[in-house]
């Protein structure tokens, strides 16, 4: 069984325009989660800093400009704001929401099972960017959205919650986007209240609800 054993403190790290940070915020403030969002961190100036800032949240940027690709170098600076808001191994939870870099496996390992994504797929089909363009391509009948643990492969971990949606024969990728987004920001804050409460148990590639 894994979580916070006192109070979850929080972490949020965005790349862009954060409706799934807000929603997260939304259901701390209504009591939904019981967690503390600490901070919010971005590796870029971002809208989702400015709605951080309105429900009272600290942010930080961690311009990442010069640093492509996996970086420890750089994941060390973020790691050494997650230390000072007292983001550890204990009580804390790291979550990835529309953050554009990927976690160097250092990061990882020192975060195992503490780190949540969520992804616009009902994993292990369509990883990678552009989820929504892959399952119209595809032709797929229902696609989703899923809630994993981090792990050191690109949207590989274990497989907390998934929301299923409809893909309709006019849909375009906003339109499908759009309801999958409505999805992912009940089904990412429910992860993250389980998490809160002790209810998730990994073994293995598995996760179980308790």
């Amino acid at each position: 069984m894994i979580g916070a054993l006192y109070m979850l403190n929080l972490a949020i790290l965005v790349s862009g325009r954060g409706s799934n940070m807000e929603a997260i915020l939304k259901n701390i403030r209504k009591g939904y989660i019981k967690a503390e969002a600490k901070v919010v961190i971005s590796n870029r100036e971002a809208r989702a800093l400015s709605i951080a800032k309105e429900y009272g949240v600290d942010t930080i940027l961690v311009d990442d400009k010069g640093k492509k690709g996996v970086d420890w170098e750089y994941d060390k600076k973020i790691l050494e704001v997650l230390e000072r808001y007292g983001i550890n191994n204990t009580n804390g939870l790291i979550c990835l929401a529309g953050y554009m870099r990927i976690l160097s496996p250092e990061f990882v390992r020192i975060y195992k099972n503490r780190i949540m994504n969520i992804h616009p797929s009902l994993l292990p089909a369509f990883a990678g960017l552009h989820a929504q363009k892959q399952a119209l391509e595809y032709g797929v009948k229902v696609t989703g959205c899923t809630v994993h643990f981090v792990d050191e492969n690109l949207d590989s971990g274990p497989i907390i919650i998934q929301r299923s949606v409809e893909v309709k024969d006019d849909d375009t990728i906003e339109m499908l986007s759009n309801r999958i987004l409505a999805e992912e920001h009940i089904a990412y804050s429910e992860a993250i209240k389980l998490f809160a409460e002790g209810r998730l148990d990994v073994r293995g590639r598995r996760v179980f609800i308790l």
